[in-house]
């Protein structure tokens, strides 16, 4: 069923009040990876949320919706896990404990041009020629506002980590978006059973790989709050707008992180931006817009018998 204007819109502001979340983990995880090692700050980060979603997955009517899971579903719900969080998630910790934030920003930022080609394949879900226009504008912007990128002889291993991540990202945003769309599965059991599934591996990985962190109170609150509101309560939320929005649009708002780190930036840090770097986020955000402007008729139709089909 298609969605009316007003879900649609609501699903929008929902999905960007995630990103926005996000974008303040940005500053966070660079705080506690000073202290904590990547793949165990990921890891106890994941893990806890996934503790914390668990109850309320264990009522009688959650419990009845993933008993009628097929083994399919639950092969799609590993697959979201290994790839959105255990990969996606601990490249991107083990990139920010090497890399600055804006070029790992960048690398991600091309999370939407492998999106919208393996949504085409995938989902069916074909760009209009606006969104394509917004979709170039997007990655336009983000090529500005970082240029120029010069990463030193030594980070190039953690760049491909970070790329091999938004690989990751790219596939498991699609397989999101099959799950929510096809599979009828409430959006915290989405994230919780695919969370479970993704936080042990990366806690695990982070116990085989490095040395045991000594962890103090304020190492606690950063990861406690991380884990509860950045993730837990984000998460959720994401999934929630995902049932609404196309692979490519969640993307395009996934993008605008990079304009919301910008702000933050120069809101909380006082870094102020030239004017190449204004640039570049006018056009990322105006990429942004276009992209969720409505399509012409025709093209939904044909979206909606696809989906069905």
């Amino acid at each position: 069923m298609e969605p009316t204007d007003q879900t649609k819109t609501n699903s929008i502001l929902l999905a960007l009040l995630v990103t926005f979340l996000w974008a303040t983990s940005w500053v966070l995880i660079k705080w506690g990876l000073s202290d904590i090692s990547p793949l165990i700050f990921a890891g106890i980060r994941y893990f806890l949320a996934f503790l914390c979603l668990l109850p309320f997955i264990l009522t009688k009517s959650r419990r009845e919706e993933i008993t009628k899971l097929r083994g399919r579903d639950w092969l799609l719900l590993l697959l979201l896990g290994v790839l959105y969080y255990a990969l996606t998630q601990g490249a991107q910790f083990a990139g920010l404990a090497v890399l600055p934030a804006m070029s790992v920003s960048l690398i991600l930022s091309f999370t939407s041009l492998f999106v919208a080609a393996l949504g085409i394949k995938t989902l069916g879900e074909k760009p209009s020629k606006l969104q394509w226009v917004g979709l170039a504008l997007n990655i336009l912007g983000a090529c500005l506002y970082f240029y120029p990128v010069r990463f030193p002889r030594e980070q190039w291993l953690a760049v491909g980590i970070v790329f091999l991540g938004m690989l990751g990202n790219s596939v498991s945003m699609v397989i999101g978006r099959k799950i929510n769309r096809d599979i009828h599965l409430a959006p915290i059991n989405v994230t919780t059973i695919s969370m479970g599934f993704g936080s042990i591996l990366l806690l695990a990985a982070g116990i085989i790989m490095e040395a045991p962190p000594k962890l103090e109170f304020n190492n606690w609150v950063l990861i406690v709050w991380l884990a509860v509101v950045n993730t837990a309560l984000a998460f959720t939320w994401w999934n929630k707008a995902l049932q609404k929005l196309e692979a490519m649009e969640a993307s395009i708002i996934n993008n605008t992180i990079m304009v919301q780190i910008a702000v933050l930036a120069w809101v909380v840090l006082g870094e102020r931006m030239d004017s190449l770097e204004i640039l570049g986020v006018t056009l990322a955000a105006s990429g942004a817009v276009l992209v969720q402007l409505r399509r012409k008729p025709e093209a939904k139709e044909i979206q909606t018998e696809e989906t069905i089909a």
